[in-house]
């Protein structure tokens, strides 16, 4: 997948000494032993509304389909599902979309590990995202993993770079200075002692570079996300192993993930740009969690079992304080924006 690599604070071999965050987390999540590269993939780590329910892959599979009706049914169209893990949502999306709209469809998965054995021979599975798409570019919990800087304020109030180890232990390095500076200072200012963040910008950096991509069609981020007026006082950079947080450790044996400003995200893209909520998008595309009528149980008791399944696997996609909180950042290019009637603002 595509990972904008710029160095921020000492940028010293491993083991060398205490480097700056961005630098060892991009090494313990994409090097040669790097997390992204296990062989049971995220899915053996950590849930994502791809898991979590097939109704997300036929939702995203709506999408496209609305979006292939606003370019006028085109003869090729593109789906680039972004740091696609080990396929599981473009191999979704393939299967829930009506029969003429698949057979048009050009899917693309863009990951760094090698392409499973058994993923449908119809996916073209590349590193890096097509030059030019016509159609939706999809990234679901990809820029939280786009490795960041953080800083934290010392005690004159003065932001500086967090230094890790490899073992996790952190100490205060050299003042934050230039653009890095000049972002928090926009997105993320930091007003008194030990309070924290995650300098983004090399986030807004590789979401513009995604976006432009779309030459026509939709442009889509979706991820855990703040924005400029619920930023956490102390950052929120953490791990996940085995279905469990825990402490960030650089060794590669953890995902290391932070969420995402993608409010600075949008403004650092091309226009236009606008922020909803999962529970909104996924609303406006039929997903909503509605208990089915009781009466179903009487004249289709497996049918209402089944609704029933359906409507609680929609329920959690879309819960308030869960994955419905969601943002999903949304990029449209020569097309009306296709989830317009979807107006809750993330």
């Amino acid at each position: 997948m595509t990972r904008e690599r710029r160095r921020q604070g000492p940028d010293t071999p491993r083991g060398a000494g205490p480097r700056g965050w961005r630098a060892v987390a991009e090494e313990a999540l994409y090097g040669p032993r790097g997390f992204y590269r296990r062989p049971e993939g995220p899915a053996g780590h950590f849930r994502t509304s791809v898991h979590a329910s097939p109704l997300f892959a036929r939702a995203v599979a709506e999408l496209l389909c609305r979006v292939d009706a606003a370019l006028g049914r085109p003869g090729s169209l593109d789906f680039v599902d972004m740091a696609a893990g080990r396929g599981e949502l473009v191999t979704g999306v393939l299967g829930a979309l009506p029969d003429e709209v698949a057979a048009r469809v050009r899917p693309y998965a863009v990951e760094i590990a090698d392409r499973p054995a058994d993923l449908d021979t119809r996916v073209i599975w590349r590193g890096e995202p097509p030059e030019a798409v016509t159609g939706v570019l999809f990234a679901n919990e990809w820029l939280d993993n786009v490795p960041v800087d953080v800083a934290e304020a010392d005690s004159s109030g003065v932001p500086r770079y967090v230094l890790v180890g490899d073992d996790g232990t952190e100490r205060l390095g050299d003042p934050v200075t230039g653009a890095d500076a000049d972002w928090l200072a926009r997105w993320w200012p930091l007003r008194a002692e030990g309070l924290r963040a995650e300098i983004g910008l090399p986030r807004d950096r590789a979401w513009a570079t995604a976006a432009r991509r779309v030459v026509r069609g939709l442009a889509v981020a979706v991820d855990y996300a703040h924005t400029v007026g619920t930023r956490p006082s102390f950052g929120t950079l953490t791990g996940f192993r085995a279905g469990r947080e825990t402490t960030p450790v650089p060794d590669g044996t953890c995902d290391i993930t932070a969420h995402v400003a993608l409010d600075a995200c949008a403004a650092a893209g091309p226009a236009p740009a606008r922020l909803i909520t999962q529970r909104a998008a996924l609303h406006a595309l039929g997903i909503t969690g509605a208990r089915p009528p009781l009466a179903l149980a009487s004249t289709d008791p497996a049918a209402y079992v089944r609704a029933l399944a359906g409507a609680g696997e929609a329920a959690e996609l879309t819960a308030p304080g869960g994955l419905g909180d969601f943002g999903w950042l949304l990029r449209p290019s020569g097309i009306a924006d296709p989830l317009a009637n979807a107006g809750t603002p993330a």
